[in-house]
């Protein structure tokens, strides 16, 4: 079933970003937390992480969660974590631009949130402090340009990147448009090219 937002993220109580990872690192009855980074723990109407753990992950930066969750991964979360093996990663780590839920990208909420987006920030940096130089995908296709905030948000992203010396790839050659290519349909031997977050930001 499609994940359909029925209210926007400020009528729903957000779990700050501390609290909910906290409580994803006790072991949980439904998945294999040694296996599994899910944070909330549970299905709710966001999402910070979903990936699984090691100790060399690449981060996945899409745009925004659908109704993925550990031992159920969605297509586009299937190809991202063939695609991290394949280039030698031996873990992945989904993140997300915006935190909502939402299957389809037109139903994002209109406005930002900024509650939600400082927490996903918090979110962020716990996973770039993962690494001592992390590896960050960017994978978020044409779909940047549904809501204005989305290229803002990644802003804060990028910034927080730069101060942890950290390197960003993208599947292939951007597209025409250039923006990187969204997971879904990609080959899973696709490699991992060098990209520039300055540059692309500057445009």
């Amino acid at each position: 079933m499609p994940h359909i937002p029925q209210s926007p993220t400020t009528a729903v109580p957000l779990a700050p970003f501390l609290p909910a990872l906290k409580a994803a690192l006790l072991p949980s009855p439904d998945y294999d937390v040694t296996r599994w980074l899910y944070v909330p723990n549970t299905y709710s109407d966001y999402r910070y992480i979903l990936g699984t753990r090691g100790q060399n992950p690449l981060i996945c930066i899409g745009i925004n969660p659908s109704t993925a969750a550990p031992d159920a991964l969605d297509p586009t979360l299937q190809s991202a974590q063939r695609i991290a093996l394949a280039n030698g990663y031996d873990s992945f780590l989904m993140f997300n631009v915006y935190a909502q839920r939402a299957t389809r990208p037109d139903d994002m909420e209109k406005n930002c949130n900024p509650t939600l987006h400082a927490q996903n920030l918090e979110a962020f940096q716990y996973l770039i402090s993962l690494s001592p130089n992390p590896a960050i995908w960017a994978a978020w296709g044409n779909i940047i340009d549904k809501r204005p905030y989305l290229k803002e948000c990644l802003r804060d992203f990028a910034q927080s990147a730069q101060s942890q010396n950290a390197h960003w790839f993208t599947a292939g050659p951007p597209l025409k448009s250039g923006h990187p290519h969204h997971p879904l349909y990609l080959r899973k031997d696709t490699p991992l090219l060098p990209f520039d977050i300055t540059a692309y930001l500057a445009r």
